[in-house]
């Protein structure tokens, strides 16, 4: 009987084959890394004037709520004008069931406000509770296509403004409302 051959066979160097895939990752991680600090830009938010706030940075959960309930009924507000010949009245709006005039759980919620209608040119909303909202004064234009014009006054002790001219309103404590929509906000770039 002949003995047994043993043969030993030895690993094909899978320590080198680890080494070489972990620096080509680290290659990897680090022209990726100065990709990004490279093309990085930075996003500071614009400041406002004096006379206005951010509807991002400077309005509490309730007030974001309104001035966005108000920027899309703005938009049912001009089709009735054109459907009807006259501005709707606050009672109208609510009756059709819309925010923030009408009166519902949600409403109650963000300040219950009184609203009236001033000279057919502006909805004021009068806050019963300022320390959660402030009150609204939300000012109509002919223009169809024109922005939004939205201003807050968080004051206790407020009435309905007389005159709406922004002089006037600046110098009465109401701040107007700006929504900037930049890079910050939609993480795209344009370049």
């Amino acid at each position: 009987m002949t003995t047994p051959t043993t043969q030993v066979v030895r690993p094909a160097g899978a320590g080198h084959e680890t080494l070489y895939v972990l620096l080509l990752c680290l290659l990897i991680l680090a022209v990726a890394g100065s990709v990004v600090a490279w093309r990085g830009v930075s996003h500071e938010p614009e400041p406002v004037s004096s006379h206005q706030l951010d509807a991002r940075r400077d309005l509490g959960a309730s007030e974001q709520g309104i001035y966005a309930d108000l920027r899309v009924t703005l938009d049912e507000i001009r089709l009735l004008r054109e459907e009807q010949q006259a501005v709707p009245t606050p009672n109208a709006l609510a009756d059709e069931g819309f925010a923030p005039f009408a009166q519902d759980a949600s409403s109650v919620s963000r300040g219950a406000h009184a609203w009236q209608l001033l000279a057919d040119s502006a909805y004021f909303g009068h806050s019963q509770a300022p320390k959660v909202a402030g009150s609204f004064l939300m000012r109509l234009s002919a223009d169809a296509k024109a922005a939004p014009d939205i201003w807050l006054n968080r004051s206790t002790d407020l009435q309905t403004p007389p005159n709406l001219s922004d002089a006037a309103l600046s110098a009465a404590g109401w701040k107007q409302i700006v929504a900037q929509f930049d890079a910050g906000v939609t993480r795209e770039h344009r370049h």
